[in-house]
C-alpha cells in the first residue's frame, strides 16, 4: 500500500513536470517522452499488481488474525465469566470473613478489656501489697521482699499465673506474720548510730523490741530504709523488767503499741515537770516559791500535830480511875508528864480549880481552849492564801505568754508556728504549774482545816467530860 501511494505521487509529479517541460519546450522529442511514460506506466502496473497481491496476502493474514482474535475474545469472555463467578464467590467469602472479623474483633475487644481490667487489678493489688510490705516492720527482718512486684507495677510483662500465685502467697505470708510474736536476731541501728546485731522481739506488725547486751528498748521501723532504729530514750525500769520477763518466758504480758510506733515516739518528746518548768518564764519562780513555802508550812504542821497527839479515850479512862481513887496528886503528875500536849495542858488548868464552882471551871477550860486555838490554827490562813495565789499567778503567766504570742504575730505574722511556740509554751506551762501547786496545797489546807476542827471539837468534848467527871465524883462522895 505504501509503495503504491508513492508510485502514484511520483507519476503525478512526473506528469506535472512533463507538462511544464512540454510547455517550456514543445519542440523536444515527443516520442521519447511517450516511451518514458509507457515505461513508467508499466512499472506502475507491475507495482500495482505486486501491491494487490500483497494486499490480498495481508487481507488473508488479517482474516486469520481476526479469527484468532475472535477465538481469543471468546476464550477471554469465558474466562471473564468464570472470573466474575469466582469474584462473586470471593466477595461472598470476603463478606463472610468481614462478618467473622467483626465478631472476632468484638470478642477481641471484650477479651482485651477483660485482660486490661485483670492487668489493672493485678497492678493495683501489686502497688497495695508493695506499700503494705514497705510499711510492715516484718521488712526490717526480711528487707526487699517487694522486689519481684516491680515488673507487675511497671507492666513490663503480662502477669502470669506464677506471678499471681507468688503475689497471693506473699500476701498470706504477711497476714500470717502480722499475727505472730517472733523472737529472732536482726540488724538494728543503735542509739549511737552504729549498726549491730541484736535479739529482736517482734509483736506482729505493731511493736519491735530489742535486747543488746544489757540494754533493752523499743524499736522504730523506717519504711524508707527498711531498717530498725533504736528509740533514743530507754523505757523505765518497770517496763524493761516486764519485757525481759516476757522474752525469758517468765511472764505472759508485754507492752504493745497498737499505733505502730506513734505512742512510742511520744516517749522521746515527753518532758518531765522539771524539764517543762524553765519554759514558763519568770512567773514560774514565784509559783515554785509558793510551793516551797506551802511544803514547809505543811511539814511544820504535821510535826506540830504529831508531837502533840494523845489518845483521848485512854487519857480520860486513866483520869477517871485516879479521880475515883481521889488521887488528885496522881492526876496532876499524870497530866504534868504530858503538859506539852493540848488536852493535858487544858485539863491541868481545870484541875487547879477542882475546889471551885462548875461555872468557874468551865470558864477556865473555855479560856484555855481559846488560848490554844491560835497555835492550832497557825499558818492555816496562810496556806489557804497560797492555794488561792498559785492559780492566779498561773493565770498571770498565761496572760503574759499570750501577750508575747500576739506581739510575735504582729511582727512576723503566722507563717512560722515555731516563733509563736515560746509564748504559747509560757502561757500553758504557767497555768499548768499554778494548778499543779494550787490543787495539792488546797487539798492540804482542807485536810489541815479538818484536823484543826477535829482537834478543837475533841478538846471541848473532853473538857466537858472532865468537868462532869469531877463534879459527878464529888456529888457521889457528898
Amino acid at each position: 500500500m505504501i509503495k503504491h501511494s508513492f508510485l502514484i505521487a511520483f507519476i503525478l509529479v512526473s506528469l506535472t513536470g512533463f507538462s511544464v517541460f512540454a510547455q517550456s519546450d514543445m519542440r523536444q522529442d515527443y516520442k521519447i517522452l511517450e516511451q518514458q511514460q509507457q515505461q513508467l506506466m508499466d512499472k506502475a502496473l507491475d507495482e500495482k499488481k505486486q501491491a494487490k497481491k500483497e494486499a490480498q496476502e495481508q487481507q488473508l493474514l488479517i482474516k486469520n488474525d481476526k479469527k484468532a482474535l475472535q477465538d481469543a475474545i471468546a476464550k477471554l469472555k469465558t474466562q471473564i465469566a468464570a472470573l466474575k463467578d469466582g469474584n462473586k464467590q470471593i466477595q461472598t467469602r470476603v463478606r463472610d470473613l468481614k462478618t467473622q472479623t467483626q465478631k472476632l474483633n468484638q470478642e477481641l475487644e471484650k477479651t482485651s478489656a477483660v485482660n486490661r481490667e485483670f492487668e489493672g487489678v493485678v497492678r493495683i493489688n501489686a502497688k497495695d501489697l508493695k506499700a503494705l510490705l514497705i510499711q510492715s516492720i516484718q521488712s526490717g527482718i526480711t528487707p526487699d521482699r517487694q522486689t519481684f512486684l516491680k515488673p507487675l507495677i511497671l507492666q513490663e510483662n503480662f502477669p502470669s499465673m506464677d506471678d499471681i500465685t507468688l503475689l497471693s502467697d506473699l500476701l498470706f505470708e504477711e497476714m500470717h506474720a502480722s499475727g505472730q510474736v517472733k523472737v529472732t536476731k536482726g540488724m538494728i541501728v543503735d542509739r549511737q548510730g552504729r549498726e549491730q546485731e541484736a535479739n529482736l522481739l517482734v509483736l506482729g506488725n505493731f511493736t519491735g523490741i530489742y535486747m543488746l547486751d544489757k540494754e533493752v528498748g523499743f524499736l522504730l521501723y523506717s519504711d524508707q530504709s527498711q531498717r530498725f532504729f533504736a528509740l533514743s530514750k530507754l523505757p523505765s525500769k518497770r517496763i524493761k523488767d516486764k519485757i525481759i520477763d516476757y522474752m525469758q518466758g517468765k511472764s505472759n504480758d508485754v507492752y504493745l503499741d497498737i499505733t505502730k510506733g506513734g505512742a512510742i515516739r511520744q516517749l522521746t518528746h515527753e518532758l518531765s515537770l522539771m524539764e517543762q518548768v524553765p519554759k514558763g518564764g519568770a512567773i514560774v519562780w514565784p509559783i515554785l516559791m509558793i510551793l516551797m513555802l506551802a511544803v514547809l508550812i505543811l511539814i511544820e504542821r504535821v510535826i506540830f500535830f504529831s508531837t502533840r497527839r494523845v489518845n483521848p479515850d485512854q487519857l480520860m479512862n486513866r483520869l477517871r480511875e485516879l479521880i475515883i481513887a481521889d488521887d488528885w496528886d496522881g492526876c496532876r503528875t499524870y497530866l504534868e508528864a504530858m503538859r506539852h500536849k493540848f488536852l493535858p495542858r487544858i485539863l491541868l488548868t481545870a484541875l487547879a480549880l477542882k475546889d471551885r464552882t462548875r461555872p468557874e471551871m468551865e470558864n477556865a477550860l473555855q479560856e484555855a481552849i481559846l488560848g490554844e486555838i491560835p497555835k492550832i490554827e497557825r499558818f492555816l490562813s496562810t496556806l489557804g492564801m497560797l492555794a488561792a495565789i498559785a492559780p492566779l499567778l498561773g493565770l498571770l503567766g498565761t496572760v503574759t505568754g499570750m501577750i508575747n504570742t500576739f506581739h510575735v504575730i504582729t511582727c512576723y505574722g503566722t507563717s512560722d508556728p515555731r516563733m509563736m511556740s515560746g509564748g504559747i509554751s509560757e502561757a500553758l506551762v504557767t497555768t499548768m504549774l499554778g494548778l499543779t501547786v494550787a490543787i495539792p496545797v488546797m487539798l492540804a489546807h482542807t485536810l489541815l482545816s479538818r484536823r484543826v476542827e477535829t482537834q478543837i471539837s475533841r478538846m471541848e468534848e473532853k473538857s466537858v467530860a472532865f468537868v462532869n467527871m469531877v463534879f459527878k465524883t464529888w456529888a457521889q462522895r457528898h
